[in-house]
């Protein structure tokens, strides 16, 4: 099979469709904000109808996020860890700041890169109750995906990039402007905590 019987096969297949569905979700684990642009950027290219683009991406990103809450959960059967996690000053103050206000701090958890690993998983941990931290998460998700997809499906179908030929740009350029911004932020946080 050549390379444009390939892309033709994807493109215009019969399960294409779901195989896109699926390799979003996949991408979602790996790299949310690539999954995000790349869904944004399939659906201006009329590839991938935007209702299923956004919903991959929520599939993805829900069931990642419980991924890491349930395997905090999971962890707490470890009784190293939850020795650990009753001696350790700090430990004892992520789950002070957890259970203080966990609605926000899970919502801008969401926000900040690098921490949505460790943050969610400890909310698992500490026991912050499911449908607390699915309301949190949820919220931020949905803010966070709307502008990120919004924007670069937009983008994506601007007729100038469309008659082009441009338009597949919108994906690498936008994941890099994403990527610049989150170390940039991340650098901030980090010399602001230091």
């Amino acid at each position: 099979m050549s390379g444009a019987e390939l892309q033709e096969w994807i493109t215009h297949g019969g399960h294409s469709l779901t195989w896109l569905f699926v390799g979003v979700i996949l991408l979602s684990y790996l790299l949310e904000d690539l999954a995000i642009v790349t869904a944004a950027g399939l659906a201006a290219q009329e590839v991938m109808p935007a209702s299923w683009a956004l919903l991959a991406i929520f599939v993805g990103i829900a069931t990642g996020d419980l991924g890491l809450y349930y395997l905090g959960r999971g962890a707490r059967t470890i009784r190293v860890l939850r020795y650990r996690s009753l001696t350790n000053k700090y430990f004892k103050q992520v789950r002070s700041l957890l259970h203080r206000k966990p609605f926000i701090n899970l919502f801008i958890i969401r926000f900040i890169p690098g921490m949505r690993t460790v943050g969610f998983t400890l909310s698992g941990f500490f026991s912050i109750p499911l449908s607390l931290f699915l309301l949190a998460v949820v919220s931020a998700t949905s803010i966070w995906t709307a502008v990120v997809f919004g924007a670069v499906y937009q983008l994506g179908s601007v007729d100038w990039l469309q008659s082009r030929g441009y338009q597949w740009l919108t994906i690498p350029v936008a994941f890099g402007v994403l990527f610049a911004a989150n170390r940039i932020l991340n650098k901030s946080l980090t010399r602001g905590i230091s």
